[in-house]
């Protein structure tokens, strides 16, 4: 298979750090114009290649100030073939201790956003020759009990029924899919599993042995968008490894 992206304009939210920035670097190396936001610049850039990825500001909660990203995008790249609306997160707050303030913060973040940008590059693609393909990032949560980060779950499992209805709704045009990636190895991996040992552990768990490698999600990314995949369009993408090892094997005396 062969994935060329020359002269196609990547559209990646968080795509300064671990999971987005893994992509980028795969979109990069296909060829692809890639331009990455969030709300400030990282000391380094994603880059591949001897090419980098271009960032531009964007807190993706403002509605003001993802309408001027899109604004950018028009007039200097005049199409979006590809956006991935990877930019979410949460601390982890036990459901019953965390504000009414905080679920929505969440919520808002992780499903009323990727909305909201979906909705502009819609727009954007609905008129322009080529097809536009938008990816949501997902994730396992959505799929199994979240705890302590329970409103990022249900979050979650509002992006999956949103890739469902938006794939109906914008077809033929627009393909809309999501990528569900389960525990990920990335910068940030050491606050959720602690030291080497801990992620080693964790890895263990895995089927596979390891934890996925943001190329893992970024590689899933470009078989979507490409043209090994044009009828790919309201699907869902499992990426964990094999899952997680039922409890009661570990529990059962036999």
């Amino acid at each position: 298979m062969q994935f060329e992206n020359k002269g196609k304009t990547v559209l990646i939210t968080g795509g300064t750090k671990g999971i987005g920035a893994g992509i980028a670097k795969t979109f990069l190396d296909s060829g692809a114009d890639v331009i990455v936001c969030g709300r400030s610049a990282p000391e380094t850039l994603p880059a591949s290649g001897g090419r980098e990825a271009r960032f531009l500001p964007v807190d993706v909660r403002d509605l003001d100030s993802v309408d001027t990203l899109f604004s950018v995008i028009e007039s200097e790249y005049g199409e979006l073939d590809v956006l991935i609306n990877n930019a979410g997160g949460s601390p982890f707050a036990l459901a019953d201790k965390a504000s009414p303030r905080f679920h929505e913060s969440i919520i808002r973040l992780n499903l009323i956003a990727p909305l909201n940008i979906a909705q502009r590059a819609n727009t954007l693609m609905q008129k322009q020759s080529r097809q536009g393909v938008i990816i949501f990032i997902s994730s396992v949560s959505a799929l199994r009990p979240s705890p302590g980060t329970a409103a990022y779950g249900a979050a979650k499992a509002g992006v999956l029924s949103l890739v469902q209805s938006l794939a109906v709704e914008w077809a033929p045009k627009v393909r809309v899919v999501a990528v569900t990636p389960g525990l990920v190895k990335t910068e940030q991996s050491a606050l959720h599993y602690g030291d080497e040992a801990g992620i080693a552990a964790v890895s263990q768990t895995i089927p596979l042995g390891r934890m996925a490698e943001p190329s893992d999600i970024g590689g899933a990314c470009l078989f979507l968008a490409s043209e090994h995949c044009l009828y790919g369009s309201g699907c869902n993408l499992v990426l964990h490894g094999g899952g997680e090892k039922p409890a009661f094997l570990s529990a059962a005396d036999v």
